[in-house]
C-alpha cells in the first residue's frame, strides 16, 4: 500500500477502504507522508466526497490517533454540546450550568478563537484566575461534584485533527463535509461524552452559509456520532446577525450573567433555553418540552447563576464579576456609530461585523495574536430595526482610541439600509433528532 495509489484511487472516485483511510491518518500523523501527498489527497476528497463509512472510517482513525479520555468515573449521563462557530455565540456558557442546575452533567473542552469567530475558552479567561486547564482528574472531579466544568481540549486529542486543520486551512479544503464532519465528531468522540447536542450555525457569519449546506453537515455528524454509540441531536440556527448583543470576551461574560439573571437578550435565552432542553432530554431528564420548562425554571429561581458562581470559583477564578461588572469591561475608549439615513436594517453582514471587532483587538488573525479582553462592540439595531439619521447603532470599545475611526467605517458598511420594513431574523431553523 502507497500514498500514491490512495490519491490515485479517491481522485478517480474509488471508495476507499478502512485499511487505505487508517494508512493515511497514521502516515501522515507520523511525518511518514509529505505535506504535498496529503494536500493533494484533501483535494481529491474535497471534489470527490467520501461516503458516510469512509467519513466514519476517517473520523476513527483521527479520534484514535491520540488519547481518548474516559468519563467512566463521572456518575449518570454525561453531556456536551458544540458550536461550528459565530459571532458573539457565548452560548455555551450559560449553558452549561444552567443544564447542571437542572441536575445535568455537563463535561466540556472547548476551543479558541480565531478569524471572525469568538472562543468560549478566551471569553472565560477574561475572568481573572479562571484555569482552562485541569488535570482529567480533576475536570472528573468537578463535574462529580458540581455538575459541569468547562475546561480547553487537550493537545493529545486528536492530533491527526491539528495537523490535518493546518493543511486544509491554507489549501482551501476546509469547506469539505466529510472533512469537516470529521474533525468536529473525532475531537468530541475523544472528548468521551455520551450523549451530544450540535449547534450547526449557518448564513453570513457562518462556515455554511444555507440551511441546506448546514443540515448536510449536521446529518453527517449525527450519523457518525449514532454509529459510535452516542445520543446525538443537532440544531440549525441562523448567523445571518450576531447572537446576543455583545461581541468580545469581557464584554460576552457580562451578558452572559445578564442572561442567568434573566435580563438576557432574548435570542439568547432561547437558544440556551432550547438548547438546554435537548440536552437534559439526552440525559434521560424527559421529553425536549418538559426540559425545557425545567430548565426555564432554573433559570428564573437564580439556580443557573448561581451554578456559574460555582464553577467560576471551582476553577479558581472570581466570582465577584458575578456584581461587579467593572472587572470585566475595564475602562477602554469608545465610539458611537450613529445611523446616516432613515430607514430599516435589511441585513447585517455578520462575518464582517466579527471581522470588525477582532480590528479592535477582541479576536485573533493569527493564533499567537494578543486578546484586549475589554475590546469589542455592543449591538443596538440588529436587522428589522427602524432607525433615524444620528441614531446610535452600536458602540465600539479598544484600548487604542487610534483603531476606532477606521472600525467604524467598516462597522457601517457591514449595514445595509432600506426604505421598506423587513421580518426580523428567524433564530432555529431546524432540529434534528
Amino acid at each position: 500500500m502507497n500514498m500514491y495509489e490512495i490519491i490515485e484511487a479517491k481522485a478517480s472516485g474509488r471508495e476507499l477502504t478502512s485499511e487505505q483511510i487508517r494508512f493515511t491518518v497514521k502516515g501522515f500523523t507520523d511525518a511518514e507522508i509529505p505535506d504535498y501527498q496529503m494536500s493533494a489527497w484533501l483535494m481529491a476528497v474535497l471534489w470527490r466526497g467520501m461516503s458516510a463509512r469512509e467519513t466514519s472510517d476517517l473520523t476513527r482513525a483521527m479520534t484514535e490517533s491520540g488519547e481518548v479520555v474516559d468519563l467512566s468515573g463521572i456518575n449518570g449521563i454525561v453531556s456536551d454540546k458544540h458550536s461550528t462557530g459565530g459571532v458573539g455565540d457565548k452560548t455555551s456558557m450559560a449553558l452549561v450550568p444552567l443544564v447542571a442546575a437542572c441536575g445535568g452533567k455537563v463535561a466540556k473542552m472547548s476551543g479558541r478563537g480565531l478569524g471572525h469567530t469568538g472562543g468560549t475558552i478566551d471569553k472565560l479567561e477574561s475572568i481573572p484566575g479562571f484555569k482552562v486547564e485541569l488535570p482529567i482528574d480533576q475536570f472528573i472531579a468537578q463535574v462529580n461534584r458540581i455538575g459541569c466544568a468547562i475546561i480547553g481540549a487537550s493537545k493529545n486529542v486528536a492530533p491527526a485533527d491539528k495537523k490535518m486543520y493546518a493543511l486544509r486551512d491554507v489549501t482551501a479544503t476546509v469547506g469539505s463535509i466529510p472533512l469537516m464532519a470529521s474533525s468536529i465528531m473525532a475531537k468530541k468522540l475523544a472528548s468521551g461524552s455520551d450523549a451530544i447536542v450540535l449547534d450547526v450555525k449557518c448564513g453570513s457569519g457562518a462556515f455554511m452559509k444555507s440551511v441546506d449546506q448546514a443540515r448536510i453537515l449536521a446529518k453527517a455528524m449525527m450519523s457518525i456520532g449514532i454509529a459510535n454509540g452516542k445520543k446525538m441531536a443537532a440544531f440549525i440556527t441562523n448567523m445571518d446577525v450576531p447572537l446576543g448583543t455583545a461581541i468580545g470576551n469581557g464584554l460576552e461574560v457580562v451578558e452572559v450573567i445578564e442572561t442567568l439573571k434573566g435580563q438576557g437578550p432574548a435570542d439568547l435565552t432561547h437558544e440556551c433555553l432550547e438548547i438546554g432542553s435537548y440536552l437534559l432530554s439526552l440525559s434521560g431528564f424527559g421529553t425536549p418540552e418538559n426540559c425545557y420548562i425545567q430548565a426555564e425554571a432554573a433559570l428564573s429561581d437564580g439556580r443557573a447563576l448561581k451554578k456559574f458562581a460555582e464553577m467560576i470559583e471551582a476553577q479558581g477564578g472570581d466570582s465577584s464579576v458575578i456584581e461587579d461588572y467593572s472587572i470585566l469591561l475595564g475602562n477602554p475608549a469608545s465610539i458611537e456609530v450613529r445611523a446616516l439615513r432613515d430607514g430599516y436594517i435589511t441585513k447585517m453582514d455578520t462575518e464582517k461585523i466579527g471581522m470588525c471587532s477582532v480590528s479592535l483587538g477582541a479576536g485573533r488573525s493569527k493564533i499567537t495574536d494578543p486578546l484586549d479582553y475589554h475590546a469589542g462592540i455592543t449591538i443596538l439595531h440588529k436587522t428589522g430595526d427602524q432607525v433615524k439619521t444620528g441614531d446610535t447603532l452600536a458602540i465600539l470599545y479598544a484600548a487604542n482610541p487610534d483603531l476606532l475611526e477606521p472600525a467604524t467605517d467598516n462597522y457601517l458598511k457591514t449595514l445595509t439600509f432600506g426604505d421598506k420594513m423587513v421580518a426580523s431574523e428567524k433564530l432555529v431553523f431546524d432540529i434534528l433528532r
